[in-house]
């Protein structure tokens, strides 16, 4: 099967999360290419992909501006195939948080008019190393009070592995029915 993969990462875990799906998919057989939104010289062939997949990481309640282009520019090309869109966020790593990665989603949907087939909301990572230190305040007394998690750690991966691998494979399924499914229905599966 022909797969587009399309990114855009800031920090690196959505360029990860990329190239894990890309690996998977190329191990099963699969013929993957890969792209990342910030390439404007990249020529992707969406006519004759059969799956896309599109990820971006979300920064302060946004996707990547690279990434909400593409969508809006090429919506109607997008919307003729089985689309999965990954929108890797920290809100998504929290059960009380899912709300907001979900609204992440949907503005991005508002502002593109782009509605994919398949929405998944995905938990990203943290890396204080690569902030400033405003960025470091906001993530340790802000995003991340109350939570599990050492503040003092300059890498920390909420991304659940297993629970993508199970998303992109049901993706990837030949019973694959496509259709428009809500972002509350990705979130409840």
């Amino acid at each position: 099967m022909k797969v587009v993969i399309l990114f855009a990462s800031l920090e690196g875990q959505t360029r990860k999360i990329a190239h894990f799906a890309q690996d998977m998919l190329r191990n099963a057989g699969h013929d993957v290419a890969l792209f990342d939104a910030a390439d404007k010289k990249a020529s992707i062939d969406l006519e004759n992909a059969e799956r896309i997949i599109l990820a971006g990481s979300v920064h302060e309640r946004r996707h990547p501006m690279a990434l909400e282009v593409f969508l809006a520019a090429h919506r109607h090309a997008l919307e003729a195939h089985p689309t999965l869109l990954i929108s890797v966020s920290l809100s998504a790593a929290f059960p009380e948080g899912l709300e907001e990665a979900e609204d992440y989603l949907v503005e991005m949907m508002m502002r593109t008019r782009f509605t994919p087939s398949h929405p998944a909301l995905v938990a990203g990572a943290v890396r204080t190393r690569k902030y400033d230190y405003f960025a470091q305040q906001v993530v340790r007394h802000v995003v991340l009070r109350g939570r599990d998690y050492d503040p003092n750690e300059e890498e920390h991966e909420f991304t659940d592995w297993a629970r993508l691998e199970a998303t992109l494979w049901d993706f990837m399924s030949p019973r694959l029915i496509h259709s428009r499914a809500s972002v509350s229905a990705s979130v409840s599966g």
